[in-house]
């Protein structure tokens, strides 16, 4: 039997088996209700919320995009690392809070919050269509991946496009079936492959190609000071700017945003109660350090496959050239059921809030919720995988600019929360000047802007405009 026949026969049986427990999360449920579908009848306790949440960081990015990056400019990649575990900390106060909202008034999204919030189902709408225009890119960031991963492992049998097929068909029946339950369930899975397949590489790559000493460390390590000093320091390699303010910007940035990102909130509501929240706060950036293995292994890899055309290959290229085809069919499980997880995530969060906020708002569709949001779960997964094909771009650049798109939802969402003179008319101007600053910014080429990530300027427009327009309203009233 062929290394490709026995790479994708495991690659399929494991994929046979993730869509088997979407169905057994499902059988297991005692309600059918969109509660129960879009955050798991809020009954999900530490350790389901724990590896739900830590399959949504830990990505096919990480195993592509950041080894991508690693292999391309070095040491800025370590801001992956330091936003999610500064998050973590921001999200110990904010994941109670927002539970608590949401279970107080039965909201299941960001986009329910905000209209029940500012009382105004219309601009409920309005965040769920925004939302939406951010989080696909990173659907297709995660179709991009698992594409990648399925023609790497096949060693080039399956193609790009038959990759992406197979990413939108088995998520899309997954996440249609099971919900958010079924989510956790495939992330006890693809938490146990992670960490065997990464800490397997971790010793097995650098003996390999750099020498049994040290497991290879000591060999890699010195050839990267000698050889390639500019990879180990700030901006990096051959970077757009990515140096010392671009790092803590970006950190700072991210790390605020992804606690109202409409997939972690979609986790925090999922729980059972706060103090679950609390502790996933607190064991969740021990998770973290296995980043350190694809981003180092991603340095290596420009000594072991030098002038690579797609630097997101830049591990799996490694994997297929030194593993056994078993181990490289395992390790492409992990990275697939790293794409499969989140995107799930992604899509039954934008079909829940499109389902109850924008074509459930209305009193003639409200019982068909749920329906509609399997409906738009496909629509999304579709437009997503149209976009992948069409306008393929890398899988870094997209996660940053969905971040930085986000981010404008911080006033609305988390300062709507805690500033009770928060207006509607002050929350919407707000966010319509900082989305544009965002995107000028970004489509004129200036971002980062004099060493700053574009969403930084921006959303400081989007806080000034709305404190301005808020307070006007509110002395108005006086």
């Amino acid at each position: 039997m062929s290394d490709a026949a026995i790479a994708l026969g495991i690659f399929a049986f494991f994929m046979l088996v993730t869509v088997g427990l979407g169905v057994l999360a499902l059988r297991r449920s005692a309600s059918r209700s969109l509660t129960d579908w879009s955050v798991g009848g809020r009954s999900l306790g530490t350790a389901l919320v724990w590896v739900l949440m830590a399959g949504e960081s830990y990505t096919s990015f990480s195993y592509l995009g950041a080894a991508g990056w690693g292999y391309g400019y070095g040491v800025p990649v370590l801001y992956v690392v330091a936003y999610l575990g500064c998050g973590y900390a921001v999200g110990y106060l904010v994941g109670p809070l927002l539970w608590r909202y949401a279970r107080d008034h039965d909201c299941v999204t960001i986009s329910d919050m905000v209209a029940h919030r500012f009382r105004t189902p219309v601009l409920g709408a309005a965040v769920a269509v925004f939302a939406t225009v951010f989080l696909l890119p990173y659907i297709q960031l995660q179709l991009t991946g698992m594409g990648v991963v399925v023609s790497t492992i096949s060693y080039g049998r399956v193609s790009l496009d038959w990759g992406y097929a197979v990413a939108f068909l088995v998520t899309t029946a997954f996440v249609v079936v099971s919900g958010l339950r079924g989510s956790a369930w495939v992330s006890l899975l693809k938490d146990v492959l992670v960490i065997l397949t990464l800490l397997t590489v971790a010793v097995w790559i650098p003996v390999h190609f750099f020498g049994s000493g040290g497991l290879g460390y000591p060999h890699l390590l010195h050839r990267m000071v000698a050889e390639k000093p500019e990879w180990l320091t700030l901006p990096g390699h051959d970077s757009p700017g990515l140096g010392m303010g671009w790092f803590a910007s970006t950190t700072l940035l991210s790390a605020f945003t992804i606690t109202v990102f409409p997939t972690t909130v979609a986790g925090y509501l999922g729980a059972k109660n706060a103090g679950a929240l609390r502790r996933n706060a607190i064991y969740l950036p021990f998770y973290q350090v296995l980043l350190f293995i694809p981003l180092l292994l991603g340095m290596a890899a420009a000594f072991v496959v030098p002038n690579l055309k797609d630097s997101n290959l830049a591990l799996f290229r490694m994997v297929v050239d030194a593993l056994p085809a078993w181990l490289v069919g395992l390790t492409g499980v992990a990275a697939a059921l790293s794409s499969i997880v989140p995107m799930g995530v992604f899509m039954l969060v934008i079909g829940t809030m499109w389902g109850r906020s924008v074509l459930g708002a209305s009193p003639r569709l409200a019982d068909r919720q749920k329906g509609l949001s399997q409906l738009v779960v496909v629509i999304a997964g579709a437009a997503a995988l149209l976009l992948t094909y069409t306008s393929p771009n890398t899988l870094v650049r997209l996660s940053v600019v969905s971040y930085e798109g986000m981010a404008q939802l911080l006033p609305v969402v988390l300062g709507g929360l805690l500033w009770r003179g928060m207006t509607r008319a002050g929350a919407v101007a707000g966010l319509a000047a900082g989305t544009a600053v965002m995107l000028a910014l970004v489509l004129s080429g200036n971002d980062p802007l004099w060493g700053c990530n574009a969403g930084v300027p921006a959303l400081a427009v989007n806080a000034v405009v709305n404190l301005a327009v808020s307070t006007a309203r509110w002395r108005r009233a006086d």
